[in-house]
């Protein structure tokens, strides 16, 4: 992608003030007037609404789809229901991450594959170059607007809209073919946020009357427009990886600590030889409460005393919490809870604690 892409909602964002941005190749709100603050704690309380149309969608089918999906991904694919959705790293043959996804299954031999934006490309290219066998492997994501309605409210919203048997029961479940005004859509039960909520897909230009149309219908829940800023301080104190931060070409998802996604008893996949014969990973993911002055931010060197033990991957002052967090990869030996460690803070020492990851989990 050259030039950054208009999502279909951008004229929206626009006409509701939204401080626009260049994201992963696309013009995004980073966050209204509201501020992002307001905007998480909308979210952690209520509801906050978030365009996510950057995300890359694609279509498997075919009798050959499964086995495809088993060998380019980590997870097991082989049992689904019709809706479920199934989280995956994506690896290469070092055994590094390509992407973290989620795949959806419609029905028999036919699929439905979430990707991150940034990423939709390297991953078509990555994903079609390694399919075998009879399936056919299409790139749709021009086709789609993407809406995640998130907060502890958002099921009250969306009841308003959605006949109760059309809403999926399960998180990481999704009903197809859902009439929410005068759109058919994809409703899901997923998110990025660490809170309940929906993800919608629908046609891309009929975005903007459903971002209207949810906004109005959750006013009384305190429903706002929320941009990339809270989506991240969310996710992180939620300790959700992101890629590019958490996860890379050259980072293990077992090193991520996303070891429950990665089946070493499936016959093969792309990386498991080299995860293998990688044995431990060497470093690990670390959750890290900063309780000296000062946040940590990403790519800032940790030490104890005069060693160097690690690096941090990502980092903010958490607004519902209400004190700083960071991610980092630290030494395997040395990431139990409870070291201490400090940050290089541009040549400054700021003192944190590994702790126990998620740093919010909702009750």
């Amino acid at each position: 992608m050259q030039n950054p892409v208009k999502t279909p909602l951008y004229d929206a964002h626009v006409a509701l003030g939204g401080k626009i941005v260049e994201f992963g190749g696309f013009l995004l709100p980073v966050q209204y007037g509201t501020g992002v603050i307001k905007e998480h704690m909308a979210v952690r309380t209520a509801a906050g609404l978030f365009d996510v149309s950057h995300m890359g969608e694609f279509s498997l089918t075919g009798p050959d789809a499964v086995k495809n999906l088993n060998r380019i991904l980590t997870n097991d694919f082989s049992v689904m229901y019709d809706g479920q959705a199934r989280y995956s790293p994506m690896c290469n043959e070092e055994g590094g991450t390509v992407d973290d996804l989620i795949v959806y299954k419609v029905s028999d031999n036919d699929y439905f594959i979430v990707v991150n934006a940034a990423n939709r490309e390297k991953d078509f290219s990555w994903m079609e170059s390694h399919m075998e066998g009879d399936v056919v492997f299409r790139n749709i994501s021009d086709d789609y607007a993407q809406i995640a309605l998130q907060g502890p409210k958002a099921e009250e919203i969306i009841k308003k809209l959605v006949k109760e048997e059309d809403i999926p029961a399960k998180y990481y479940s999704a009903k197809w073919n859902v009439k929410i005004g005068d759109s058919s859509c994809i409703l899901s039960r997923t998110g990025y946020t660490g809170e309940a909520g929906f993800e919608i897909y629908l046609p891309s230009g009929e975005g903007c009357a459903m971002w209207y149309l949810l906004l109005e219908t959750g006013k009384e829940e305190g429903l706002i427009p929320c941009g990339l800023g809270a989506r991240d301080t969310l996710r992180l104190e939620a300790s959700m990886p992101l890629y590019g931060h958490e996860l890379s070409d050259v980072i293990s998802p077992l090193a991520a600590g996303l070891k429950t996604f990665v089946k070493m008893d499936k016959e093969d996949f792309i990386g498991k030889s080299a995860m293998l014969a990688a044995d431990t990973p060497k470093r690990r993911r670390v959750g890290l409460r900063v309780t000296g002055k000062g946040i940590i931010r990403e790519h800032q060197d940790l030490y104890i005393g005069e060693n160097k033990i690690g690096v941090s991957t990502s980092g903010t002052h958490c607004p519902y919490l209400g004190y700083p967090v960071a991610m980092a990869y630290v030494d395997a030996e040395l990431a139990e809870p409870g070291t201490v460690v400090e940050a290089d803070v541009r040549g400054r020492r700021v003192a944190a604690e590994i702790v126990k990851m998620p740093f919010y989990k909702r009750a």
